[in-house]
């Protein structure tokens, strides 16, 4: 028999039990104001699991047996929010000034992460204004990895499908070239070409992880709108792993929103939000 649990509530000390041990794995801070938004979402998780109230949920999410739980926790918990060419200033820093900056060699097979990827709109249009490069001329080949903590958006981002509305921004000549539409009128999808997803891999990565498990360092870092979730101690101690996986005079893209002012660091400014390993 299903148990109902629309209606169970999230004590005080549960919320501190849970922020405690949400910001020790992944680093969110989950302030008081988002004990309801914490609480409702979290009953979905609740009458999956068949768990009557969050006193037993606490436990078996806190037994290490059960660390898969962890992560259907942490999808449900994460705010995922990007868009095609978001922050669109900072593909025409990559192109007109970053790209001309590197060598030969790394442009033969330039190398970029996509940390915090969320649904794959960053990584794909990274792959397609890289294509646009390629066609002028400004190297030869790439690949990026992208990356993030819910194995729901990698999901979402390796199928590469995503309603017709999400590119309307997009601009017309683009549409053509880098995506197909569906051919059912009342279901308008979108899917990125062969070409487009070919350049893409997925991989889950927590920053919280003393090391990331990646065998090779990046020409360009793109991190965006990800440390905006984190205090400044994690921020710096994520920002200076991320620096680690970066190449000697590679790139480090950050959200605007976000400042590393103050934090020790091995990376100056060259733009806005942009900067190059030193």
């Amino acid at each position: 028999m299903d148990i109902q649990v629309t209606s169970v509530r999230l004590s005080d000390k549960e919320f501190t039990q849970l922020s405690s041990f949400i910001y020790d794995e992944v680093g969110i801070k989950m302030p008081p104001v988002k004990r309801f938004m914490l609480e409702s979402r979290l009953q979905r998780r609740l009458k999956d699991l068949n768990i009557p109230n969050f006193k037993q949920y606490i436990e078996f999410v806190f037994d290490k047996k059960n660390l898969g739980e962890l992560v259907n926790m942490i999808d449900v918990v994460t705010t995922n929010k990007t868009d095609f060419f978001r922050e669109p200033a900072h593909y025409d820093i990559l192109t007109n000034i970053v790209l001309p900056t590197m060598s030969p060699n790394q442009l033969r097979n330039l190398k970029i992460w996509s940390a915090g990827c969320s649904s794959g709109e960053e990584p794909y249009t990274l792959s397609i204004v890289l294509h646009e490069a390629m066609k002028r001329g400004l190297l030869q080949d790439f690949s990026i990895m992208a990356s993030d903590i819910s194995t729901q958006m990698l999901e979402k981002a390796a199928k590469a499908i995503y309603p017709a509305q999400r590119v309307e921004g997009v601009p017309l000549d683009i549409k053509k070239r880098y995506f197909l539409k569906s051919n059912d009128p009342e279901h308008k999808f979108v899917c990125l070409m062969p070409h487009v997803r070919s350049k893409v891999s997925f991989k889950r990565i927590n920053f919280m992880d003393q090391a990331y498990p990646i065998p090779h360092n990046f020409d360009i870092i793109f991190c965006r709108n990800v440390i905006i979730y984190f205090d400044r101690p994690t921020q710096e101690q994520v920002i200076s792993k991320l620096c680690g996986k970066i190449i000697q005079g590679g790139f480090l893209f950050l959200g605007h929103s976000e400042s590393i002012t103050s934090m020790d660091l091995p990376i100056q400014s060259i733009k806005p939000t942009v900067f190059k390993k030193i």
